[in-house]
């Protein structure tokens, strides 16, 4: 059924002159702990995160799907409508990779559409809809069965630098969004490459251009995110991004407790509870502990990734591939050549999937001493346009190495009556079926995993529902 809520009708009641959407149990908690966070964490405090006043909160889609399959045994859709029991005044929003879904390639247009449809029947009020290239027509199907199903479809335009993106290319990429029916535009800036000045300079533009609100998305990890987001507020941005300190900063978003007070008795004033907030800080310092293992070493901005732009997380893949090759000490080369690479693939912005098939390309470049000798399947799908155009013509020589190779054999995406009719144990749900079309492997183990014992921990579910911030006095 389609969502009730309205999110613009959501901001209209807010007092508040500036929006915030909360990203800590998504963007948060997939920057700083590597997307383990685990459902029985969430539950004990999305109540008091609902009373807190956002504008949306950010809890689902990005690596959060796949993290659930494969990390945490945990089934990504039960886990979105628990969230959605307990979050019942705040939309609830999700990240789409375009036609890649939550996945790493294209899937065929009937699995985007019930993927969509089923996200929104599940309790997603808004989807962030973004391709990896900025093509629209990788954007446009589900931008329109958003809409369709009744919830609210925000277009976001990967931002990043070259010689071919320019202020005058946004604006024109965001006009083309809005035609194909978008209701507010976000600059996504993965890895926190866009300017103050130039964030001033873009979201007036923007604002002047377009007749829907423009949001802000950055991350840290160049350390200039909280000035750029003062800028991009003071040039008419309606919503930024933020999230709770405890998995804030570093390679995530700024602190929504420090904007708030930054923002505080201005005309920009959030209106958010700053004591709701406290507490929702001190309840995940309570748990961090449990997830010190996982939490990224990025701890200082590094002012280089306006040259590499590669996210945090993939620096921190990179750095795990080459820990097991005992090449730990080639980092720096490898980073080196990540902007090379990606020159000669024609500047892609570097976010899931081109951060990992430049970064999986720059890191074999590099090892074997020689760039292309091997060439991943990636890169050779990229180059025949499968993933979409490309903002820049990719490098001649690299283009025609892989033209005149025979392509291998491979299997296309399945769609959902071939899943159904291949694999019986996915057979009686949709859901369970689009969680195999995306990620079959990972499925069918999930499947044996739950037959034998039960899919969470049902110790833990219990005393987290029955939890209480309040009652406990401490959150």
């Amino acid at each position: 059924m389609p969502v009730a809520l309205n999110p613009l009708a959501r901001a209209k009641q807010l007092s508040s002159s500036v929006k915030v959407t909360d990203t800590s149990l998504r963007d948060g908690q997939q920057s700083i702990w590597a997307t383990r966070l685990r459902i029985e964490d969430i539950l004990p405090i999305a109540e008091k995160m609902d009373q807190a006043g956002f504008y949306s909160m950010e809890v689902w889609g990005g690596a959060t799907f796949d993290s659930c399959l494969r990390y945490l045994k945990e089934d990504p859709w039960q886990r979105l409508s628990l969230i959605k029991e307990r979050i019942v005044k705040t939309p609830l929003q999700m990240l789409l990779r375009g036609r890649n879904l939550v996945g790493y390639k294209p899937y065929p247009p009937d699995v985007v559409e019930t993927f969509v449809t089923k996200s929104i029947e599940s309790g997603i009020s808004i989807v962030r809809i973004f391709d990896a290239l900025n093509d629209t027509d990788n954007m446009a199907q589900a931008i329109e069965v958003t809409r369709r199903q009744g919830a609210h479809p925000q277009a976001a335009i990967a931002y990043t630098t070259s010689p071919v993106h320019t202020a005058d290319a946004y604006v024109d990429l965001a006009r083309r969004l809005q035609e194909l029916g978008a209701q507010s535009i976000c600059v996504k800036d993965m890895a926190g490459l866009l300017p103050p000045t130039d964030a001033f300079l873009l979201i007036s533009r923007l604002r002047n251009a377009l007749r829907i609100p423009v949001q802000i998305h950055s991350h840290c990890t160049s350390g200039m995110a909280p000035t750029t987001y003062l800028m991009a507020v003071r040039a008419g941005a309606a919503i930024m991004d933020t999230a709770t300190s405890p998995l804030s900063s570093r390679t995530s978003q700024p602190a929504t407790e420090t904007m708030v007070a930054m923002l505080r008795n201005t005309q920009w004033d959030t209106g958010l509870d700053l004591g709701v907030l406290s507490q929702v800080v001190k309840y995940f310092e309570n748990i961090r502990a449990k997830y010190l293992k996982y939490e990224t070493s990025f701890t200082n901005a590094d002012i280089n990734v306006l040259n590499y732009q590669l996210p945090g997380g993939m620096i921190s893949n990179l750095e795990e591939q080459l820990k097991e090759q005992g090449a730990i000490g080639r980092l720096d080369e490898v980073i080196a050549e990540v902007p090379r690479v990606r020159k000669d693939l024609g500047y892609p912005p570097l976010v899931t999937p081109t951060s990992q098939i430049v970064g999986s390309q720059a890191l074999l470049n590099v090892m074997m001493g020689e760039r292309y000798k091997v060439i991943t399947n990636e890169v050779r799908n990229y180059v025949r346009g499968e993933y979409g155009s490309p903002p820049a013509p990719i490098h001649a020589d690299l283009k025609k190495r892989v033209e005149t190779e025979s392509p291998e054999k491979r299997e296309s995406p399945l769609d959902l009556r071939q899943a159904r009719e291949t694999q019986p144990m996915v057979r009686a749900d949709t859901r369970t079926a689009l969680s195999y079309v995306l990620f079959p492997n990972e499925t069918l183990q999930f499947i044996r995993n739950r037959e034998e014992s039960s899919t969470i921990d049902e110790t833990a579910l219990v005393a987290a529902i029955s939890y209480s911030v309040t009652r406990n006095g401490r959150a």
